[in-house]
Order: C-alpha cells, then sequence, then structure tokens
C-alpha cells in the first residue's frame, strides 16, 4: 500500500494554490497625446489621504496605503490585499512634471503629466532671399 499518493498530493498543492490571493500590484494603464501623458491606477477602496504621489528628477512615485480595520468582527475571509503598496515609473525628459496633476475618481487614481513646450512640435520661419517661408518642423522627444 502506498503511503504516497502523488495525484491526492498534486490535487492538495492545486487547491492550495487556488485560495491564495493575486500578488498585489498597483496595476495601470498610460495613454499618450500631443498634450499630455495620462497614467491610470486601479486603487480600489483607497481614500484621497492614503495615496502619496511624488516626483523626483523623471521618477514618479506613486504609493498606496490600504488597511480595513475589522474591529471585534470575526474574519471569515480575508483575499483583498493589504498594506502599503508602492509603483515607481520613469518618466521622459519632454513631460513638465512641475504641471503634473493627480485625480481620484470610482477607484481609479488619475495623473496628467503635460508634455514640456520644448518637446511639442512648432513651427520655424525660413527665411530665403526672396522673403520668408513657413515650414513645419516635427522634433522627436523620444516619448
Amino acid at each position: 500500500m502506498l503511503r504516497f499518493d502523488p495525484f491526492r498530493e498534486m490535487e492538495r498543492l492545486n487547491q492550495e494554490t487556488r485560495r491564495r490571493p493575486a500578488p498585489s500590484v498597483l496595476t495601470f494603464d498610460a495613454v499618450r497625446d500631443d498634450e499630455a501623458v495620462t497614467i491610470y491606477f486601479d486603487v480600489p477602496g483607497v481614500h484621497a489621504g492614503d495615496i502619496d504621489v511624488n516626483v523626483e528628477r523623471n521618477e514618479l512615485t506613486i504609493s498606496v496605503d490600504r488597511r480595513w480595520d475589522a474591529d471585534d468582527k470575526e474574519i471569515l475571509a480575508s483575499e483583498r490585499p493589504q498594506g502599503t503598496f508602492t509603483r515607481r515609473i520613469m518618466l521622459s525628459d519632454g513631460l513638465d512634471t512641475e504641471a503634473m496633476q493627480a485625480d481620484l475618481d470610482s477607484g481609479v487614481l488619475t495623473i496628467t503629466v503635460p508634455m514640456s513646450e520644448r518637446s511639442k512640435a512648432r513651427k520655424i520661419d525660413v527665411q530665403t532671399t526672396g522673403g520668408s517661408e513657413t515650414i513645419d518642423v516635427e522634433e522627436s522627444d523620444g516619448t
């Protein structure tokens, strides 16, 4: 008689894996248009006072503190991640971090970082001997 059943052990490990909560990560999406880069972070159940948004040089750091207190209640299940979560994102030199804005709405933190004036496309006047012509010049900032 086998004391160790490999199939039973695999099923036990599989069930344990299903019970574990998913890893805690601040997930985000980022989009860019001609005017700004907008970053959307999912932060369900977090209040604005529990979010820190910092930028130093070109590094954006988001820290979120998510905790709940069960008071004197018996906890039957606890799968929602709790604690402090941090995400760092490197920003391009072509962004104006001085004018950055943050907004929290319905569990989504929206960070808007405008493009700096020097990285926007602009027209340059080209002088000729017969007058002047305007030529569109598109510059790329590498973002």
